[in-house]
């Protein structure tokens, strides 16, 4: 496994990927949060799996000489991944064992963040959006194909955004930015708030 290269940073903020990433990033702006000034950094660990052994180079460094104070880590991750993601963050130490994981930081997107971000925003909204990026004939051709049939749009949606390699990195600042202030994904703000160390609340749903 390739060696964990994490930011210099007081607080961590472990997510799946670069579309999480990404969407997290321009969360906080939209919410006025500032990453850099809270000394924050958001790390794609090039998926879930990975999350043992970023805590346990966190872990390392924090435990060698001269390595300084242990940093906050935070997560954001798929509902589907939550038993892992226990018993990562159990085996890390991070707090008292079995205690409701968002109370430690780690935040889970039901079922992921691409189905968090097209619920909030309605399918006929993303549609749209795919209308503006020129992608909405490919989804056309998408929902043609005989797996698609009579399944749910949200469903296909969430489908077509991982088709095709950097689809889902496109469209999640996108679909961020669409967001109503009252829709946004109580997950998604909650680990924006904790980032900055609890300088903003989530917005009321």
């Amino acid at each position: 496994m390739r060696a964990v290269v994490i930011a210099e940073a007081s607080t961590v903020v472990l997510v799946e990927g670069e579309s999480d990433r990404l969407a997290i990033e321009a969360l906080a702006v939209r919410l006025g949060a500032d990453l850099a000034a809270a000394d924050a950094a958001v790390v794609s660990m090039g998926g879930v799996t990975n999350l043992h052994h970023h805590l346990a180079a966190l872990a390392a460094e924090a435990d060698a000489p001269g390595g300084g104070s242990a940093r906050r880590v935070l997560g954001l991750f798929d509902a589907a991944e939550t038993a892992y993601v226990r018993r990562a963050v159990d085996d890390a130490g991070l707090g008292g064992v079995g205690a409701p994981l968002d109370e430690l930081g780690f935040y889970s997107c039901e079922p992921d963040l691409e189905g968090e971000l097209i619920r909030a925003l309605g399918p006929a909204r993303v549609e749209e959006l795919l209308a503006d990026q020129g992608e909405l004939a490919r989804f056309r051709t998408f929902q043609r194909q005989p797996f698609q049939r009579g399944r749910e749009l949200d469903a296909q949606l969430r489908r077509f955004m991982g088709t095709h390699a950097g689809r889902k990195a496109q469209f999640a600042p996108i679909l961020v930015g669409a967001l109503e202030a009252t829709r946004i994904p109580a997950a998604m703000a909650a680990l924006v708030a904790a980032a900055v160390d609890g300088g903003l609340r989530p917005p009321p749903t």
